[in-house]
């Protein structure tokens, strides 16, 4: 097959979710024999086209800050959508896997697809909704309208999540949609040995306001008045940072939190939490939550919120963890329950994860894309 992945970001020189479903789909299909291209903005010095790990890599404009104040520039996204239309009209591939933000780039996908004749596939990892007000106030409907017209007009979407397929139905999604979720490396996970810094919790993630870590802080006091020598491990960087640097102050929980800041290797994220007793993402808003699927491959069970934005809901079940309410006394009173009902729940766990290998994503991601080609999808 000749596969061309859009996305702006490239891993790994932008480390997140999105960027690492797409490389490790991308080099999978590639071993395989596949032709692939990657579309994205040249965040590498050098030639605009190189290869890696048989991919092609394409920069098709320099880049711009993804974010400024916590959020996407539009300037960017624009910028994007407008250099990546020239490649997509003048070939044709077999199929274009885009992702579906930023909407300008999907929504240019759309067109250059038609042009060029490609199959299109567009690849939802959230569904905002009315969460556009909340992060653009007014503007937000310029979002919103944006995100429908691209629901509307996505002829083969793919969920990663049930949360998003149930967001895509809500934006008036008619046609049949594919759920092929994110993976991760199981090989690699249970090469990685424990940590020797140990801790009772730990939560992994952007700090923004959506993850609710001011929760968890507030959790932590009220947990220590039974338990004083209770630890929680906070990694990940972002806005929110000196906030809650400041609320552990005022909760008096110093020597019981403790903030690592962004770890680029994630081997020793993952041995970080494989020393640990309890995942804990007081998130609302996830599209997957890839962080808590890695926490069940190395055992641990997983408490969330309970809340219909939060597709790691669906990790939390099966004797695999447990829902709260977002309320730091439910949390607190969530968290202390699994704390004291740890036993033999790790195999369980594990098992729950097993199922999303990477290879075992790739086996699903390229029976699709061969059923889109043969048009047995519609």
């Amino acid at each position: 097959m000749h596969i061309a992945y859009v996305y702006d970001a490239i891993y790994p020189y932008i480390l997140g979710g999105v960027e690492r479903r797409v490389w490790e789909l991308s080099q999978r299909l590639a071993k395989r024999g596949h032709e692939v291209h990657l579309y994205g903005m040249q965040w590498w010095d050098g030639e605009a086209d190189i290869e890696r790990e048989g991919v092609m890599i394409h920069g098709t404009c320099r880049p711009v800050p993804l974010y400024r104040g916590g959020k996407r520039t539009v300037s960017q996204a624009v910028r994007f959508g407008a250099s990546v239309a020239r490649p997509l009209v003048r070939e044709r591939f077999d199929v274009i896997d885009c992702q579906q933000f930023p909407y300008t780039s999907a929504l240019v996908a759309v067109l250059a697809a038609r042009i060029s004749r490609s199959p299109l596939v567009i690849t939802w990892h959230e569904v905002w909704g009315d969460y556009w007000y909340e992060y653009l106030g007014a503007a937000g409907a310029a979002g919103k309208l944006a995100e429908r017209l691209l629901a509307r007009r996505s002829d083969h979407p793919v969920a990663v999540s049930e949360t998003t397929r149930a967001g895509l139905v809500s934006a008036g999604v008619e046609k049949d949609v594919r759920i092929i979720p994110n993976g991760i490396d199981l090989a690699e996970i249970d090469r990685i040995r424990p940590s020797g810094s140990g801790s009772d919790l730990v939560f992994i993630g952007r700090l923004i306001r959506e993850k609710h870590v001011d929760l968890l802080i507030r959790a932590v006091s009220i947990l220590k008045e039974r338990e004083p020598g209770i630890r929680c491990l906070i990694i990940g960087d972002g806005p929110e940072r000196a906030l809650l640097e400041g609320l552990v102050a005022s909760c008096g929980v110093r020597e019981n939190v403790c903030f690592t800041g962004f770890l680029p290797d994630s081997g020793e994220v993952i041995a970080l939490m494989k020393s640990s007793r309890v995942f804990v993402l007081p998130s609302t808003r996830e599209g997957f939550g890839i962080a808590a699927l890695e926490a069940l491959a190395s055992g641990l069970p997983v408490v969330t919120i309970d809340h219909p934005g939060n597709a790691s809901r669906e990790f939390a079940s099966g004797g695999c963890g447990r829902l709260a309410r977002l309320d730091p006394g439910d949390l607190a009173r969530v968290i202390g329950e699994v704390l004291s009902s740890l036993g033999n729940n790790r195999d369980t766990c594990q098992l729950r994860a097993s199922s999303y290998d990477w290879d075992a994503v790739t086996d699903r991601i390229e029976d699709y894309y061969t059923d889109v080609i043969s048009g047995s999808v519609q």
